[in-house]
């Protein structure tokens, strides 16, 4: 295409092929960049109100470290109501007590808990974390003879209860060959006391392991099954259910062994 020129000649160049690379290389102005097309952020989420009504259940906690009773309570949302894919989901937790010792870490701790439950996606990791917290003073048995490392570990226990009772968590099926052999095992430890009876002249006139646990026994909740008091903690399922049988430790409970690993 031919170029008229209006104007003097002064002086001229030839453009060389590495002038155009570097005409290229360098950077827009600041005008030609904002002039160029950009693509909108698409937010992967979707915001949820909190209902004026929420459901939820409250759980109690009695800890030896405390002198009264902690109330935990777990508002649910129901998503999708109504339809084949509703759901219900954690949206808020609260803790109340008598005792306001630790009253700013515990509104800390549930602000944080109830974020993370608003955030949504996977918070069956607040159980795992929550138990994995141990407390330096040592931990304590609650009810059930379950040992309990922590306070906190206690509360990812009843997260953990309320995550499985919507169906956000679900319990490892046991097999029939596991039941049958924790019911072998109580059997033959029941028959174990009967002989010992006999040979110390009734100091156990009854198996130490029965359906109706004395005063001393402790109650396990979930089967009602009692443990005798001289039972140890199982370091597999954290209750105190470990006796000698035959020269091995073995859970009444669980039905692990050290002789079979």
């Amino acid at each position: 295409m031919a170029v008229k020129i209006d104007k003097k000649i002064k002086g001229y160049s030839v453009v060389t092929p590495e002038d155009k690379a570097k005409e290229a290389a360098r950077p827009a102005p600041v005008a030609a960049i904002e002039s160029l097309p950009t693509a909108d952020v698409i937010q992967m989420h979707e915001r949820i109100e909190r209902p004026e009504i929420l459901i939820g259940s409250t759980y109690k906690i009695k800890s030896p470290l405390f002198e009264h009773a902690l109330y935990v309570t777990i508002n649910d949302i129901v998503l999708n109501a109504g339809t084949e894919h509703e759901l219900r989901r954690p949206f808020e937790i609260f803790i109340n007590s008598k005792n306001m010792d630790h009253f700013q870490w515990i509104v800390a701790l549930t602000r944080i808990m109830s974020a993370v439950f608003r955030k949504g996606g996977d918070v069956t990791f607040l159980v795992d974390e929550m138990k994995a917290v141990f407390d330096p003073k040592g931990g304590y048995f609650k009810a059930g003879g379950v040992y309990m490392p922590s306070l906190v570990a206690e509360l990812g226990s009843i997260v953990e209860d309320h995550l499985k009772s919507i169906g956000l968590m679900h319990d490892p099926e046991m097999s029939d060959a596991q039941r049958a052999l924790i019911a072998e095992k109580r059997a033959a430890y029941n028959q174990l006391s009967k002989k010992n009876s006999d040979v110390t002249g009734g100091l156990f006139p009854e198996p130490r392991t029965s359906d109706t646990p004395r005063s001393e026994d402790v109650e396990v909740t979930g089967e009602g099954a009692s443990f005798p008091p001289s039972a140890t903690m199982c370091h597999k399922c954290n209750t105190k259910a470990v006796v000698i049988m035959d020269g091995c430790a073995t859970c009444l409970n669980c039905g692990y062994s050290k002789c079979s690993g």
